[in-house]
């Protein structure tokens, strides 16, 4: 499978490819000015390769547009992700949710995983089918905590939305002192102005499609991300009609779900009856 170009590099290229449509140059034209070839460019304004400051001063030569935004975008697309000093290299969903200013997730039969906690995130990797090193459980909890910072960041906040299956209430992973602690913690969260938790009464049965994430980001001009996970791997779809049927989906989702008072309140019992 394909490994996703960092988000960076793709908004980057993205940039420098309408910019270049701006100057009414193909791709073959361009290529040609800049000494480059045909897919050597493609693969600039893809995010599969980088463009360097000094290959955006050129472009913006050629294309007679100077824009002082790309120089420093190609500057911070140069730099390291947070996450590779834990370890990770793919620029999977967490690179993507870095820069996302919303996330709607319908968890399927899991709890999401923004809300979880640190008890609960062991007990999970515990039965993961991904081996891990005592390091690596370490980076991972590390790095999923956090992702779990931008629900309360007043200088980077992310606003989260979730519909969550009631049966993934009722799993039992870790034990009951693990449970009781991460159901009172979906409570607290839910309290939260960047968070809204809906449940999805077992009565429901449209959780047995499986789950799925939409993002959202604060450029206008980035389309919004359908992320699937799946056993072996995951998809990143940016096709508008297929996003556009799981947005639909989520706000089917929201009515069938109960409300957030509701389900909080849910929450609770289920608690208590631990």
């Amino acid at each position: 499978m394909t490994k996703r170009a960092p988000f960076l590099r793709r908004r980057l290229g993205r940039r420098l490819r309408e910019i270049r449509e701006g100057a009414n140059l193909t791709l073959t034209e361009a290529a040609k000015r800049l000494d480059k070839t045909r897919s050597a460019l493609q693969r600039i304004e893809t995010g599969v390769t980088r463009a360097d400051v000094h290959f955006v001063r050129s472009a913006m030569d050629i294309y007679d547009l100077y824009d002082e935004t790309l120089l420093d975008e190609a500057r911070e697309a140069a730099k390291p992700p947070w996450f590779r000093a834990y370890g990770i290299e793919d620029f999977g969903y967490v690179d993507v949710e870095t820069y996302a200013a919303s996330v709607k997730e319908f968890s399927g039969l899991m709890l999401p995983g923004l809300l979880h906690t640190e008890a609960y995130i062991r007990a999970l990797f515990a039965h993961s089918r991904r081996r891990r090193s005592p390091e690596q459980l370490r980076n991972d909890i590390e790095v999923r905590l956090i992702r779990q910072e931008r629900l309360t960041s007043e200088s980077d906040p992310l606003e989260l939305t979730v519909i969550i299956d009631e049966s993934a209430l009722r799993r039992d992973i870790g034990g009951s002192d693990v449970m009781r602690e991460q159901l009172r913690h979906l409570g607290e969260m839910a309290a939260l102005s960047s968070v809204t938790v809906q449940v999805l009464p077992l009565k429901v049965h449209s959780a047995l499609d499986g789950g799925f994430t939409l993002l959202s980001f604060h450029d206008r001009d980035e389309p919004d991300l359908l992320y699937v996970e799946y056993a072996t791997g995951a998809l990143h779809i940016e096709e508008d009609p297929e996003v556009r049927a799981c947005r639909l989906k989520f706000d089917r989702l929201g009515v069938e779900a109960l409300s957030p008072d509701d389900s909080v309140a849910l929450i609770k019992r289920i608690s208590q009856e631990r």
